[in-house]
């Protein structure tokens, strides 16, 4: 697997980081296999008392399926907090110790059916960490071949379709693309293509 990132000579520096809250207690308000909420009782900077709600929700792998000819598969899901189906990439949780690699291989089978010749690590990003820790693992993968049954779970309503690199530009560009580990995950890949392109 290749892993990809900018030239850390380029970057500019993170700011200084702040001191951390003082944690006072944590409580368990909700938990589940899917998704947990804890209040951390704190004292913030300017000494008075607070609590902060921490959503708790496994990593996940995401990952976007680049064909042999340079066409991507989306695949259009029915999402029930929102009652819409959309265009996204295939993307789920990571099992208890698995490997993310190995997660993103099992979601592109399972969601778009495909297998893929090589699979290149992106970088990855916390969804939502004003108040969640959630993290997504992003990857290419490439010379995908849609060459295998799709294992849906009873809950998932999926359908898959092919498009051209202009079309998947036009999705995101217009908004259409509304699931933001897809659009992440997209625009990471076409940053991967533009500076894999040829210099003069």
């Amino acid at each position: 697997m290749r892993q990809t990132s900018g030239s850390s000579d380029s970057l500019p520096p993170d700011p200084e980081p702040f001191a951390p809250y003082e944690l006072v207690r944590s409580r368990r308000i909700y938990e589940s296999r899917w998704v947990s909420l804890r209040a951390d009782d704190v004292i913030f900077p300017d000494g008075k008392p607070g609590v902060h709600h921490v959503v708790e929700i496994s990593p996940a792998a995401v990952v976007v399926p680049v064909l042999e000819d340079g066409r991507i598969a989306l695949i259009g899901q029915y999402r029930y907090p929102i009652g819409t189906t959309h265009w996204e990439v295939p993307a789920g949780r990571i099992d208890e110790n698995e490997d993310a690699l190995l997660a993103a291989e099992r979601e592109l089978r399972e969601e778009a059916g495909a297998t893929a010749r090589e699979i290149v690590r992106l970088p990855g990003f916390y969804a939502i960490y004003g108040i969640s820790d959630h993290y997504a693992n992003v990857f290419a993968a490439l010379g995908c071949r849609l060459d295998h049954a799709t294992e849906h779970e009873s809950s998932e309503r999926i359908c898959v379709k092919v498009f051209t690199l202009e079309e998947v530009r036009a999705l995101l560009g217009s908004g259409k693309i509304l699931d933001a580990f897809s659009a992440m995950a997209l625009y990471r890949y076409f940053d991967l293509l533009e500076r894999s392109r040829p210099r003069c």
